[in-house]
């Protein structure tokens, strides 16, 4: 009897203790559970943070090559002198300034010349790093730096040697554009504005002054109007020189996989001053007391015919480009291109071949802006072949064969006049 009232004794004093035990243990699990719900309530503060900041920056631009363009970006280059041209594709980070646009390139070229008795290779440099940012939804500012000399107008590229002397990099843009709808309307020194081929006008080109672009949609059909005031050499006492130009485009489908286009240019060069002018502005043309012989009052018409029925990735395209000059002195006064191409370089393993032939005579366009692809800027005939490959994102090989000679022996210089000369080019571009 003893020993059961001590069992009821010890059991009655162990009791609280049991309970105050279970007490403590649910303190600590609601301690717990509210030291979770604290964290889950951050970790959604972040997400929405972060999916606040995504939802405010702009998608990146798709790198597209297109028959025509829109308003806010420079045109295509739509032919040339066997010359090939890819996309710049922009790329993007999980976060980036909103509005801020940069992006850039940069080109290792090997190149070989063949010439009777003075045979070179040389090894070329470029590169460019351009930025834009859109201060609002209608005014944009953007600036380019490029290597090169910034003499050289029509290019950007440096030869290596020189007992490993510094590049030259300098502004080779500086603009600001309003766009509303399909207009918009450029300051500055400005990407090149024009359809164009790179028989009148050099890739590395970039005008300065004001210009204007519209686009509309007529239809199936798409028109282009774009005019520039070029300043090309403003002088305290003589008349300035300047550039006053239009086109016109229009391009339209002529079948489900077949489009057609048509360019209609004029450019009206009046060039008073020529103080600014050095040897490479004056390269090809003919001269006549320090000055141009000729007028310039260029007129151009470019024609295209697109075909994509053969296969997605590889449309076929055919390019005309004609130029005549109406204020030319003498009567080497015409130009012409035509370009043949099968392919495209949008993505990783596309393919593009292209063959060109072109007749270019002395004065039919103004030198100190067209290509140099060879080291005849006028007065040639040409044979070129262009192959290019893009074997991974943001890369691109290019492999390029010229073939040419002087096309009138009058102006035929130190050249032999009718000796074909040979120039190929294998390059290597990355671009961002």
């Amino acid at each position: 009897m003893r020993n059961y009232r001590l069992l009821l004794a010890a059991t009655a004093l162990s009791l609280p203790s049991a309970a105050l035990a279970q007490e403590d243990r649910i303190a600590t699990l609601e301690r717990q559970l509210a030291e979770q719900k604290q964290r889950i309530d951050q970790l959604e503060a972040l997400v929405l943070r972060q999916e606040a900041v995504i939802a405010r920056t702009p998608p990146p631009a798709s790198p597209t090559i297109a028959p025509t363009t829109p308003p806010s970006a420079p045109p295509p280059v739509l032919a040339g002198a066997a010359g090939t041209s890819a996309a710049s594709p922009s790329q993007d980070g999980a976060f980036r300034i909103p509005g801020l646009d940069v992006s850039g390139d940069m080109r290792l070229r090997q190149e070989w010349n063949f010439v009777d008795g003075r045979d070179r290779s040389r090894t070329a440099v470029r590169a460019r790093l351009r930025a834009s940012y859109a201060v609002s939804d209608h005014i944009s500012i953007g600036t380019q730096i490029a290597t090169g000399d910034p003499d050289d107008p029509n290019s950007t590229d440096v030869t290596l040697g020189n007992f490993v002397d510094d590049f030259a990099v300098s502004l080779d843009q500086a603009w600001i554009r309003y766009a509303n709808g399909g207009i918009s309307i450029w300051g500055g020194k400005f990407p090149q504005i024009f359809q164009r081929t790179d028989m009148l006008w050099d890739g590395d080109v970039s005008p300065q002054g004001v210009a204007a672009t519209y686009s509309a949609a007529l239809g199936k059909a798409k028109l282009d109007a774009r005019g520039i005031y070029f300043v090309i050499d403003e002088a305290a006492v003589a008349r300035d020189s300047d550039m006053l130009g239009g086109q016109i485009a229009l391009s339209a489908p002529l079948a489900a996989d077949f489009r057609a286009g048509l360019t209609g240019s004029y450019y009206h060069y009046r060039l008073g001053s020529v103080a600014g002018a050095d040897a490479g502005d004056f390269r090809g043309n003919l001269l006549s007391g320090g000055r141009y012989l000729s007028d310039f009052h260029l007129l151009e018409g470019i024609g295209t015919l697109n075909w994509t029925g053969l296969s997605p990735h590889w449309p076929v395209s055919l390019t005309a480009d004609y130029v005549r000059n109406l204020g030319a002195a003498v009567p080497g006064d015409t130009a012409f291109n035509i370009e043949l191409a099968a392919g495209k370089t949008a993505q990783p393993g596309n393919w593009r071949i292209a063959y060109n032939y072109s007749e270019v005579e002395v004065d039919s366009v103004l030198a100190a802006f067209s290509h140099d692809n060879i080291d005849l800027s006028t007065n040639y005939r040409l044979h070129g072949l262009g192959l290019a490959y893009v074997p991974a994102p943001h890369l691109q090989l290019d492999l390029l064969w010229y073939h040419y000679r002087p096309l009138d022996p009058a102006y035929a210089g130190s050249l032999a006049p009718k000796d074909w000369l040979d120039r190929i080019r294998l390059a290597f571009m990355v671009s961002f």
